[in-house]
């Protein structure tokens, strides 16, 4: 087997090959900035909770926002960071994979068709996880400039999408990295040096594409042409009503009655049927005669009702229809309700600042408006022991 590693380098006169520029600096600083979104994102995504919602959002608009410079710059940037320098046809690629296996294979310059490969599919799987998780957004969290087009269902499924493309965004980081550290290996080059000073080694049996100009005046045009054209949109396209969200204010009565004793959870927090068993049983309510008057009771009852989960597409609207058989009227009784506060320590909600379990626009900034978007959390601070 013939190894790579024994071409001839070409020195510059002294005991050193020579070593030239090959990843200008754009691509050296999209490189470790795109690594630095993406572990963000990956972070505040499978360890960090919720309440990170907002650093893993700006993480994904970085990702997207250097993907979109790379393609640009893929088409006017230096030589090796164009793709036709490394974008190689199905036939080439199976070549290269077939000299890789007999070990005959050249080194190139730039990226190798496998590289190049693997380039191409980093590109389109983090646009296709930017595209799933601002459905998922506008859907199943009515946030986002698609909140007024996406329906709950539509989120929801687009966040289970956007959840498998991170997992193979994983497995594609994994091979990446084994390939740079078996390419590094076989051609007896750090490659990894090479994308922080720039350089590679010139060796005679080099395979690299021909000299290109870069245009980065005509590239930055372009980039803020784009970011001009797209920012804008995005900015009107979030002011729109978001999707089954109707904006009423709370009833004066039911606030009044309701939230004299506790919080007045946004109707569409519960079933109608829930809603009814409640207003039935208010004789004996969570322990207590919390009896109305028969028509403000009506009113009360009225209002439940028409402005019930049913009326409502958010993510409180459709995870708290199936309540704890238990303790079917405890919205803190639910599965959901407790999984998703099941990180939070006991002392959280028995200290003043929160004042109980059911309180919940102690962390919620937006629970009179039913839509418990997670950047509008912010749990109270806990005073020291």
């Amino acid at each position: 087997m013939t190894s790579v590693s024994n071409e001839s380098p070409i020195a510059d006169g002294s005991r050193e090959p020579a070593r030239v520029i090959v990843w200008d600096p754009f691509i050296r600083l999209f490189h470790w900035l795109l690594v630095a979104a993406v572990a963000m994102a990956i972070i505040t995504s499978l360890i960090l909770p919720i309440t990170w919602l907002g650093w893993h959002l700006a993480a994904g608009i970085a990702a997207l926002v250097l993907v979109a410079a790379r393609i640009v710059w893929g088409l006017l940037g230096s030589t090796f960071a164009r793709f036709s320098s490394f974008v190689a046809a199905p036939g080439d690629l199976l070549h290269h994979l077939r000299e890789l296996q007999q070990g005959v294979a050249r080194r190139h310059r730039g990226h190798n068709p496998l590289g190049g490969a693997m380039i191409l599919a980093l590109i389109a799987i983090i646009v296709a996880i930017g595209v799933t998780g601002t459905i998922a957004l506008g859907g199943a969290l009515k946030i986002g400039p698609l909140a007024f087009a996406v329906d709950y269902t539509g989120g929801r499924t687009a966040w289970v999408v956007h959840q498998w493309l991170a997992y193979g965004l994983l497995g594609l980081i994994a091979l990446h990295i084994g390939g740079a550290l078996y390419e590094s290996r076989r051609t007896r080059e750090n490659l990894v040096r090479a994308m922080i000073d720039g350089r590679k080694e010139v060796r005679r049996a080099d395979i690299a594409a021909p000299p290109r100009e870069s245009s980065p005046g005509l590239a930055t045009v372009i980039v803020a042409i784009l970011f001009v054209g797209i920012v804008p949109a995005v900015i009107v396209m979030m002011r729109w009503p978001a999707a089954g969200v109707p904006e009423h204010p709370l009833d004066k009565v039911y606030a009044q009655e309701c939230g004299a004793c506790h919080v007045a959870y946004h109707p569409s927090l519960l079933p109608a049927a829930t809603w009814n068993a409640i207003m039935d049983g208010l004789a004996r309510h969570f322990g207590e005669d919390a009896e109305l008057d028969p028509a403000k009771a009506q009113a009360i009852r009225t209002y439940l009702l028409a402005n019930a989960a049913e009326h409502y597409d958010t993510l409180a609207a459709h995870v708290f229809t199936q309540p704890d058989p238990a303790d079917p009227l405890r919205i803190t009784a639910t599965a959901f309700w407790t999984r998703r506060h099941a990180s939070l320590p006991p002392q959280v909600f028995s200290s003043k600042p929160v004042g109980g379990r059911g309180q919940c626009d102690a962390c919620h900034q937006d629970a009179a408006s039913g839509r418990f978007n997670p950047l509008a959390i912010l749990v109270p601070q806990q005073p020291p022991p």
